[in-house]
């Protein structure tokens, strides 16, 4: 009986060992979180997650994380289990203008739970960012053509946006026309302002906004104390450019514009003390033999983690286009543009390691997975594509899932 006895222990303790490996994967994984657009033919009901494995590039079948309407963009809390999401909407809860909403990440699975949310300010909010301290996060309106700055409580929890009293700043800015005639030839996109994107300072101090309409980069200080903004200065891009996302180098003074409306990235050089930016080059994101560009537009920009390539995606022409960095003058050299094996790549990711690059197919309803050669920065399709709905954004969880732990 005793022989029989610690057979079976064993055998339970081998059975909970298995389901423990299962739940929480190997040591090269993470987890990654797609936003999505909830409308449509996709039917997605929010934001999914995968597993990924960082050393072969491998992805799980997704699961949905968190029921929510139109999450088109994701960022992470700096420091806690948290997400962030907007819900691209033009009225939330009967009221107008979208939302932005807070989930607790369960850590193991990467499912999420819904935490509040609070008003973006304006309708259409697109793009998000956390700043590096963990006490606020900027988020713009597309539709409303405003710029907004939420606390964040100790958990991580939504606070209301600070008024402007007293002549003192506040958290909520409205984007304006400086001049009658201002807005660029794009009727379609430039006829107000419209801002795409905000990216927040390694240090915190500033939050860099592409407003679309406006052909501007502006330049906003950031008081994540008081989870306030201030205008600081812009710069434009050329005419009818239609700057939409913008990405700062990780360790050098430079940060990069693609253009929507004009298919190009801007490179500028970036003083991070000042947060004067200054225009150093601009080039397109398509091979020169392609001439016809209806229907064509540009969408996501990435810097590799090692700083030496970027990254931008071409909607239409449905490709991924490659840049070397020269990181002693910011200057880009071209690489190429390879097709993502799907369609519509609105965003992409580079995972953490820097080893792959996934692509969401917002019209295919893929994810796909590229490998990055350490040396030339090229991708090559590695044959794994999973099937998402409208996937329109990517997070990548920062550490394992054994590190978390």
């Amino acid at each position: 009986m005793r022989t029989v006895h610690v057979a079976l222990t064993i055998a339970m303790i081998m059975a909970v060992m298995l389901a423990v490996s299962v739940r929480a994967g190997t040591a090269a994984e993470r987890l990654v979180w797609f936003g999505t657009y909830t409308g449509g033919t996709a039917k997605s009901e929010g934001i999914y997650v995968a597993r990924f494995d960082d050393a072969t590039g491998s992805l799980s079948p997704v699961t949905l994380a968190g029921a929510a309407t139109n999450p088109s963009y994701l960022a992470l809390h700096s420091r806690l289990p948290m997400l962030y999401a907007v819900a691209e909407a033009g009225a939330t809860d009967g009221k107008p203008g979208g939302a932005v909403t807070a989930f607790a990440i369960d850590s193991a699975t990467g499912l999420l739970t819904d935490k509040g949310w609070q008003s973006s300010g304006g309708g259409g909010p697109c793009h998000l960012s956390v700043d590096p301290t963990g006490r606020a996060v900027v988020a713009t309106n597309y539709g409303g053509g405003s710029t907004i700055c939420l606390g964040l409580a100790a958990d991580g929890a939504l606070e209301p946006v600070v008024a402007a009293a007293d002549g003192q700043p506040g958290g909520f800015i409205q984007h304006v026309f400086e001049r009658a005639g201002e807005f660029g030839f794009n009727k379609g996109g430039q006829e107000a302002p419209h801002a795409h994107s905000v990216e927040v300072t390694a240090d915190g101090r500033f939050a860099i906004v592409n407003d679309l309409g406006l052909d501007r980069v502006i330049v906003y200080a950031l008081d994540a104390d008081k989870a306030t903004l201030a205008p600081h200065g812009y710069v434009r891009v050329k005419t009818s450019a239609g700057p939409r996302r913008f990405a700062l180098h990780p360790s050098r003074p430079f940060g990069y514009a693609v253009n929507e409306f004009d298919l190009t990235v801007t490179a500028f050089a970036h003083d991070p003390q000042t947060g004067e930016l200054r225009e150093i080059q601009t080039l397109s994101t398509l091979p020169a033999e392609v001439t016809e560009r209806k229907g064509f537009s540009g969408a996501e920009i990435v810097v590799h983690p090692s700083g030496r390539f970027l990254y931008a995606s071409n909607r239409g022409h449905d490709t991924i286009a490659m840049f070397a960095v020269d990181e002693a003058t910011g200057r880009l050299t071209w690489l190429g543009a390879e097709p993502i094996q799907g369609a519509t790549p609105r965003s992409f990711a580079v995972d953490p390691t820097g080893a792959f690059l996934l692509a969401a197919g917002q019209n295919s309803n893929t994810v796909t997975v590229f490998r990055i050669d350490e040396a030339t920065g090229r991708l090559t399709f590695t044959g794994t594509s999973i099937a998402v709905p409208a996937p329109v954004s990517i997070v990548f969880s920062r550490k394992s899932q054994a590190a978390e732990r």
